[in-house]
């Protein structure tokens, strides 16, 4: 049972500590110039997002997409790749 129980607590700080370098990446990609986790800004928040592309099929790799190339959305500062990894943790919020 102590065995389960630090397992849970490890799982939860790891989450934590990525969450917490996406929000950061985030930042440095300049994303945060626009858009907020739970407010409006100049765009939608990240949990508005969230919230308007939950359970649809493709989403994530539109969203990605726009991303990378600027279409429907100012083009990103980031990498492909960290653009996928920003994507997932606000779809995850």
């Amino acid at each position: 049972m102590l065995l389960v129980s630090l397992v849970a607590a490890g799982l939860a700080v790891a989450g934590a500590a990525n969450a917490a370098g996406e929000a950061d990446l985030a930042q440095k990609s300049g994303c945060m110039t626009c858009h907020a986790a739970d407010t409006k800004k100049i765009g939608p928040s990240f949990k508005d997002i969230a919230a308007k592309y939950k359970g649809k099929a493709g989403a994530d790799a539109a969203l990605v997409t726009a991303l990378d190339t600027g279409k429907g959305h100012s083009k990103s500062k980031a990498s492909s790749d960290d653009n996928k990894a920003l994507v997932k943790w606000i779809l995850s919020m």
